[in-house]
């Protein structure tokens, strides 16, 4: 089965059933990182290489029986066929991303800054109990772009570059880098393989990202924003693609905010121009124009290859 058609597929399954509400295979996979974390984390008096060494046996453990079980399942051209699609749709989740933005979406619109706050806070880790309009605004508009990148256009990358143990693969390391990728005392050495491991894996999807982002906005002023802005932002693959999209529509991202306590100072990004609630549904509209642009290259290049 061809990689467009897998992926047309596994979009089909995504809008039909969106994601599942339980026994969702990445909850079942956290539950069994966090039982290896429990027994590998060693306390803070231990040394940093320590906690290194054991954050990458955690790491390979949680991660590699799982694509290594997918790659000698799908060997089987009858298994790849069936469980391609089934696999690509469980690695990403355009429907669940677009309806959380909504549902922060329609309390905005309302007026309700109390439920504005509770809906923003099912997507971001940012503290939510101080954030204005504004501030619920971009950060909404922020975490649709990143996780644009992250939850639907690097999985489909790696599963056109090595199949469905790829997409597999970069899910659950994905996944390990939201729980481990702290830089705070319990995981700042622990984590660190999986906060590395899923920059390397995020380095060329969140590129090709922010490209597309450019080509479906406005290309000047993005590729502009891009350039200047996201060398000063600290995630090296985060930074492109949220400086590229804010440029691409044309607002104001960015700015401080308060994570575990602590305000964190980061970067303007995009333009001058203020986001307001309708650019939260022009941000779910660039989301699925990348969807398309990308099943569209995909097919393309099969058509041509």
């Amino acid at each position: 089965m061809t990689v467009s058609l897998t992926l047309l597929l596994a979009l089909l399954l995504d809008t039909l059933l969106g994601e599942p509400k339980r026994g969702h295979p990445l909850v079942l996979f956290g539950s069994w990182a966090t039982h290896i974390e429990k027994r590998l984390i060693l306390p803070k008096d231990r040394l940093n290489i320590n906690q290194k060494i054991n954050g990458l046996l955690a790491l390979t453990l949680a991660i590699l029986p799982i694509p290594g079980a997918i790659f000698i399942l799908t060997r089987s051209p009858l298994l790849n066929m069936l469980l391609s699609p089934l696999i690509l749709y469980l690695c990403i989740a355009p429907k669940s991303l677009l309806q959380h933005t909504l549902a922060i979406y329609k309390p905005l619109q309302a007026g309700n800054l109390t439920q504005a706050r509770l809906a923003i806070s099912m997507i971001v880790s940012r503290e939510t109990q101080q954030m204005d309009f504004q501030a619920i605004r971009k950060a909404t508009i922020e975490s649709t772009l990143e996780n644009g990148a992250d939850a639907i256009f690097a999985p489909i990358f790696w599963f056109a570059l090595a199949g469905p143990a790829g997409a597999i693969f970069y899910r659950l390391s994905n996944t390990l880098d939201a729980m481990w990728g702290y830089k705070n005392q319990r995981y700042m050495h622990f984590g660190y393989a999986a906060a590395r491991l899923d920059d390397i894996l995020n380095w060329i999807p969140a590129r090709l990202t922010a490209l597309s982002y450019m080509l479906l906005g406005n290309t000047q002023q993005a590729w502009h924003c891009y350039r200047q802005q996201s060398p000063h932002c600290a995630s090296p693959n985060a930074g492109v693609v949220m400086s590229a999209g804010a440029g691409s529509l044309d607002i104001q991202l960015g700015g401080d905010a308060i994570y575990h306590g602590q305000l964190i100072s980061k970067p303007a990004l995009g333009t001058q121009n203020k986001a307001t609630n309708q650019d939260i549904k022009r941000a779910n509209s660039l989301i699925l124009s990348t969807t398309l642009l990308w099943l569209s290259i995909i097919t393309l290049g099969e058509i041509l290859a």
